[in-house]
């Protein structure tokens, strides 16, 4: 695990590098897109700020997980407001606000937000990964882990993988098209998806403890203890899978606007592939132990995308 989490530190570092150092593409704003983007990063280390005192002071380490669906509407709309409401930009930050208000909504029914900011549902994941890990048991080296992984890496996607919106400002000057109408359908349908994934997992997991606090026998998937129909039957991590798919379809954006198919601003999409892959590999080793006929799960569904059983 801590190999994993190196490996993500240092593709944040060497992607950012390479692209807003290294000149390999072309990254260059006029004066105004300039400060605004100055500007952002400043939000976006306050953000990490408090996320990381917070979780420090309430021993909460999920406060990244209460914004990570906030955090993208705020910059959208920072850039989009400083752009004097460019008419691409002002679609792609509805549609961000459409995928935030249902991804709050979803985070906030499993109870991640509390009356008192600093409370609400933890990651279970921190717990195990203390366990499996004892050294992140010093408290040192997880306020470390805390401040470097948790808070300044994940914060630090979440503002990537918004960036395609400063590259559309960039080409401002490109008309809107029919292929912009086909990106923002596109991406409705992939927040859709998401949220339909989302709604049968919070179904199943609900009914299942309904089941167990009330003694009833459990059947099927409720005896098996994890999800294995709906659109969990084509794919172990529908939502994880829609989730990437909806940022990669509003790097799109960039491209309709720029005219460059592969530009500075793929970065986020690029990263949150790579986190969602070990997220999901580390999410899976913990199903593995607690359940048993979830090997058998993942050799017959694929982990993404895929439609067909093998």
């Amino acid at each position: 695990m801590i190999k994993k989490v190196v490996v993500l530190l240092l593709s944040l570092i060497f992607l950012v590098s390479i692209i807003f150092y290294g000149n390999v593409f072309e990254f260059k704003l006029n004066e105004i897109q300039s400060l605004v983007f100055k500007q952002s990063l400043f939000i976006y280390g306050i953000l990490t700020i408090v996320c990381f005192v917070v979780g420090e002071i309430s021993k909460n380490y999920s406060q990244v997980d209460k914004v990570w669906s906030i955090a993208p509407i705020i910059y959208v709309w920072f850039f989009t407001y400083n752009s004097d409401f460019n008419s691409r930009m002002v679609i792609m930050s509805i549609l961000v606000t459409i995928w935030g208000i249902r991804l709050t909504y979803n985070f906030a029914r499993k109870s991640g937000y509390s009356i008192y900011f600093w409370k609400g549902e933890e990651d279970y994941r921190w717990k195990i990964l203390k366990e499996r890990v004892p050294v992140f048991n010093i408290k040192i080296i997880w306020s470390l882990f805390n401040l470097l992984f948790i808070c300044t890496y994940q914060m630090g996607l979440i503002f990537l993988f918004t960036l395609p919106i400063l590259a559309a400002w960039q080409g401002q000057n490109s008309p809107i098209g029919i292929t912009d109408f086909l990106i923002s359908i596109g991406m409705l349908v992939f927040i859709l998806i998401e949220a339909i994934a989302d709604n049968q997992q919070y179904k199943f997991q609900t009914t299942k403890y309904e089941l167990i606090n009330n003694n009833k026998k459990l059947t099927g998937d409720f005896k098996k203890g994890f999800l294995t129909n709906g659109l969990w039957s084509i794919s172990r991590h529908p939502n994880f899978a829609s989730e990437q798919l909806i940022w990669i379809t509003f790097y799109l954006f960039s491209i309709t606007s720029t005219g460059i198919y592969f530009n500075w601003s793929i970065t986020g999409c690029i990263l949150l592939i790579i986190l969602f892959y070990n997220s999901a590999n580390y999410t899976e080793s913990i199903s593995e132990k607690k359940y048993s006929d979830y090997k058998n799960y993942k050799q017959n569904v694929p982990m993404f995308i895929g439609f067909v059983k093998k």
